[in-house]
């Protein structure tokens, strides 16, 4: 079954947003899009590091991706504001991975399938990493659920409870760090922050309680997967960001859907 390549892809996409679902709601509840921005835009700078040094990329960008959260999350606050910093982040590890990719003449480099992603391509190797990186993140997620809830809620209530909320906003940024790793290769780095934000963001409206919004946000990109691949395969546009944009067309319908009912 999978030697078929669109089944792959739905596969691929199926993973990445069976984990993005959760990671995207807390990016909501936290404020943390800009920091999702600043990772995926670090994953070029680690494309650009691994071909360099000829080992794998999914490694190079996990180790890029790590390293920039890590730094984001000591410095912040000290000598800059948060947002200032991951503006640096963001557009400096960008503009290195651009530059040295333009160092590396003898090889062969698919800009726009990093960028902007094809899952179309994925193989049977990728839909292993992607689906172990999938599953390690909601096993992460599921483990730190009341403490990463109460570090959201309220800071001082999390200390009450001997909770380090610094300690949990670490681990979100790891497991983002992984998402980004796994995901580079279905939306591309340029639009993995879309689909953590714009699922949990359509979700958001329709749910009172936290389990139901991720539950919704993970149904909401599986929707938006499958109808971007549809879309891809019979108006030949590019998947990744015709996986993007089923999830806007779902938000825009979700957002009416609310003012219709009056909510």
């Amino acid at each position: 079954m999978l030697d078929d390549f669109m089944v792959r892809a739905v596969v691929a996409a199926t993973g990445v947003a069976l984990a993005a679902g959760p990671l995207g709601c807390f990016v909501v509840w936290r404020r943390m899009a800009y920091f999702g921005d600043a990772i995926s835009h670090a994953a070029i700078l680690g494309v650009a590091l691994s071909l360099m040094f000829s080992f794998s990329v999914s490694a190079g960008v996990l180790l890029t991706a790590v390293a920039v959260a890590l730094m984001v999350s000591q410095m912040s606050g000290r000598s800059l504001a948060a947002d200032t910093l991951l503006g640096v982040a963001a557009h400096g590890s960008l503009a290195l991975g651009l530059v040295a990719l333009s160092f590396l003449p003898g090889v062969r480099v698919d800009l726009m399938g990093y960028l902007f992603g094809d899952v179309l391509a994925v193989g049977k190797a990728d839909l292993a990493l992607i689906w172990l990186g999938a599953l390690a993140i909601c096993a992460g997620v599921g483990w730190r659920w009341k403490r990463l809830i109460l570090a959201t809620l309220n800071p001082d209530l999390a200390a009450s409870h001997n909770v380090d909320h610094r300690r949990e906003r670490v681990f979100l940024m790891l497991a983002i760090a992984l998402l980004v790793a796994v995901a580079i290769k279905v939306v591309g780095a340029l639009l993995i922050t879309a689909l953590l934000i714009i699922p949990a963001a359509t979700a958001r409206g329709f749910a009172r309680v936290p389990e139901t919004m991720v539950l919704l946000a993970v149904l909401t990109g599986w929707i938006a997967s499958f109808a971007g691949l549809g879309l891809s395969l019979y108006a030949d546009t590019p998947a990744g960001a015709s996986i993007v944009a089923g999830a806007v067309g779902l938000f825009l319908a979700g957002s009416l859907a609310q003012k219709v009912l009056g909510r």
